[in-house]
């Protein structure tokens, strides 16, 4: 973004949230996004943003964003750098008023703000705990239920071939050992399986073994819209927006990539929450980031040619 606020680039890298993948390497997605974004933008190698803004999952406890804030210093040495959570970029991208903002990638929370400009959130609890409803959760759900399958009949299901397939390992085995070494490396990219899987239309001429892979693929699916629901739902007791007017906005990585899972979790949140407006985020977490690095400048110091590097981090 530059300081008219028109952005000239959008980049994406890998997952940032250093409680999980490490400070160091979510500093090098940090890095290597604005780096993306400077190129992409058509500027010279050699620019520097004039300010940073990394809204990081993780962030959330002072002591990590402020070992974040300091690597980032070090990282880009002539920028100014802010360091918030993803919860705080969320809502906002989210704009003014009564809002729940509903997120559902690698993990899952809901975050929320009422008209008396409280806020608060459910969720965000890491894999280990929580992200119920999340592609994590989907994933390690897919896996068990085609080991449950291979179990009982002693072959493979379609939609564990598929999983195998996806992960490139040749039997259950193995993926527990990748599993078990690197979790978000296996679960999270199982989701796309399962969504394409999950959409698939019945046919007169489908199989058996194709009908019960897409039965298998909605239960999880509508098990994660019911999830994800239910963080919607414990944050509204909280704020007290039940029976009121609000916006719930989703976004994530999940958000648009399956039409059944869309509908299942658009039908769970009419039902809770008849009087509410349900739809995307208009404005990307990053783009805010980036919204709220433009803040820190000093429009008096700013240099021409200057960039604005937002980051919202990947659970």
């Amino acid at each position: 973004m530059d300081e008219s606020g028109a952005i000239l680039a959008r980049s994406q890298a890998g997952p940032s949230n250093p409680l999980r993948v490490g400070f160091g390497a979510a500093i090098a997605s940090v890095r290597q996004a604005a780096r993306q974004a400077i190129a992409q933008a058509g500027l010279s190698v050699d620019t520097t943003a004039a300010a940073i803004c990394a809204g990081l999952a993780g962030a959330g406890p002072p002591e990590s964003a402020e070992k974040i804030r300091a690597l980032l210093a070090a990282e880009f040495p002539e920028s100014k750098v802010q360091v918030c959570t993803d919860l705080d970029l969320a809502l906002a991208a989210a704009g003014d008023g009564p809002v729940i903002v509903l997120l559902a990638g690698t993990g899952s929370f809901a975050v929320g703000r009422n008209a008396a400009n409280g806020s608060s959130r459910t969720g965000g609890y890491g894999s280990q705990i929580g992200d119920e409803g999340s592609a994590y959760d989907i994933g390690r759900r897919a896996v068990l239920t085609a080991m449950h399958e291979n179990d009982r009949t002693g072959v493979d299901s379609l939609l564990g071939q598929r999983l195998l397939g996806e992960l490139g390992c040749a039997d259950w085995s193995e993926v527990k050992a990748r599993a078990q070494a690197a979790s978000d490396e296996v679960f999270p990219r199982l989701f796309s399986v399962v969504a394409t899987v999950a959409d698939w239309i019945e046919t007169p001429s489908e199989t058996s073994a194709e009908t019960a892979a897409r039965n298998s693929a909605r239960g999880i699916l509508r098990a994660a819209a019911f999830d994800l629901g239910s963080l919607a739902e414990n944050l509204a007791e909280r704020l007290h927006l039940r029976g009121t007017r609000f916006v719930i906005a989703k976004t994530g990585g999940m958000i648009g990539r399956s039409k059944y899972l869309e509908n299942q979790l658009d039908e769970r949140l009419r039902n809770a929450f008849p009087l509410a407006e349900i739809g995307v985020l208009h404005v990307s977490p990053a783009e805010a980031a980036a919204r709220l690095g433009l803040r820190l400048l000093s429009w008096g110091d700013a240099t021409s040619g200057s960039a604005i590097v937002g980051d919202v981090a990947g659970h």
